[in-house]
């Protein structure tokens, strides 16, 4: 299960934007939490991670001037020194295959931009969907 899924993913979610008109948490996202779905900490890490990129991006606004391609540049930056700080503070949190860990640097900061443009209900609804869709697709033409 691998470049499958990210096509499937990809084809689902631009589906999904087409006919919702709500973002799964970017495009590629729901295929890389497909790939790990049997992982639910890695998930559960990323989806933290996110959150954690957004409350900063939040604050840091108070501050700075952030919009356009410096808001998406600021946010996707503290998604990957987030989830660098997770993997340097908390390696061994859990057992190795479980891993509190989230699934690349830029992944978590992709979702983060989704969260900050759009509501958070309707887009964690989207990824939720996306990405179940995505993981038994994927499942089901590997089978073929």
């Amino acid at each position: 299960m691998g470049i499958e899924t990210f096509f499937i993913g990809l084809v689902v979610a631009l589906l999904y934007v087409e006919l919702v008109g709500v973002y799964p948490g970017g495009i590629i996202v729901p295929a890389f939490l497909a790939l790990y779905l049997d992982q639910p900490l890695r998930v559960l890490a990323t989806l933290l991670v996110a959150f954690l990129s957004l409350l900063s991006y939040k604050f840091l606004c108070r501050y700075l001037i952030l919009f356009g391609r410096r808001r998406f540049v600021m946010i996707v930056l503290l998604g990957g020194v987030w989830a660098g700080l997770f993997s340097i503070l908390l390696p061994d949190l859990f057992s190795f295959p479980l891993g509190f860990r989230a699934i690349g640097w830029v992944i978590p900061g992709l979702l983060a931009n989704n969260l900050e443009r759009q509501r958070i209900l309707p887009v964690l609804a989207s990824l939720v969907t996306v990405t179940v869709i995505t993981y038994f697709l994927a499942k089901l033409v590997l089978l073929i």
